[in-house]
């Protein structure tokens, strides 16, 4: 990477990380199923240091929390001021299922994109969070 490159492109914190996942409010969950990789569009929340998010049953929570592993990703463009950055979440997926867990879920202001009630909640929990902020514009 030249000097010139390494300016463009800068590593976030962990903190600096869980903060943008805090603001953003959608992303993608990668999955295996079986031998093939699997993405799905979900919107989610930030709960401490835990990405909680809704879904109904099907192969999307079944790969979640019956895989080895989950990633998560989001990003964002802002082509006004040559900005862009993403941060991957890497970890494991387990759905809600006690009482107070359920309780909690429900007060987070989380509500699914689709009119599905979608009553399972998942969380995931963080084994490497890593991001890269881009300044897509040198002049900026």
């Amino acid at each position: 990477m030249t000097a010139d490159e390494a300016k463009l492109t800068e590593e976030l914190s962990v903190d600096a990380c869980w903060d943008l996942l805090t603001k953003a409010r959608t992303g993608r969950l990668a999955v295996a199923i079986g031998d093939q990789p699997d993405i799905f569009p979900i919107n989610h929340v930030v709960d401490g240091r835990t990405i909680v998010f809704r879904t109904d049953p099907g192969t999307k929570l079944a790969a979640a929390v019956l895989g080895s592993g989950v990633a998560y990703e989001v990003d964002h463009v802002d082509d006004s001021n040559g900005v862009a950055w993403s941060v991957v979440l890497k970890g494991r997926a387990r759905e809600l299922h006690t009482v107070e867990e359920m309780a909690h879920a429900e007060d987070l202001a989380l509500y699914p994109w689709d009119r599905g009630d979608k009553h399972h909640y998942v969380a995931i929990t963080a084994d490497e969070v890593t991001g890269r902020r881009f300044h897509t514009d040198p002049r900026k």
